[in-house]
């Protein structure tokens, strides 16, 4: 995994074939979702991978749009400062701190309190049961 990703997210667990972490900034709930592959293009993933990516993506984006108020959900794989495959799945709201614009590389920030990581593990495991895993076993 990343070091940069490591860095900038919370490891909230994995999906069988991809790790899921959240952006520290709670300003957006920002979640990014990394395939397990060497593959930094996703075109060039097989083509299984590509269709559990797409269904993870269509997952992660049901949970921004039943646990949040959002008008938007953003969906990236850009991959200019951190090559390794990896998706972004952002809820925006029409009073977030960036709207209309980008969230990337916003100088806006608000870290998360005590225990909002983890009650947003259980929000998971819990919708998600006996496909999301919040052990990991390797990065």
């Amino acid at each position: 995994m990343n070091e940069k990703l490591l860095e900038d997210c919370y490891l909230l667990g994995r999906f069988d074939d991809s790790i899921l972490l959240l952006m520290r900034n709670a300003l957006f709930p920002w979640f990014v979702l990394v395939p397990q592959s060497n593959e930094i293009e996703f075109y060039k993933l097989e083509h299984d991978l590509q269709a559990k990516l797409i269904e993870q993506v269509n997952y992660i984006s049901a949970f921004i749009e039943d646990n949040y108020s959002i008008d938007k959900i953003n969906i990236a794989s850009i991959g200019n400062v951190v090559s390794q495959l990896h998706v972004h799945i952002i809820g925006r709201s029409k009073d977030d701190a960036c709207w209309p614009g980008v969230v990337w590389g916003t100088k806006e920030f608000k870290p998360y309190e005590a225990g909002q990581v983890k009650q947003i593990k259980g929000k998971l495991a819990e919708a998600f049961q006996g496909i999301f895993y919040m052990q990991v076993d390797k990065i």
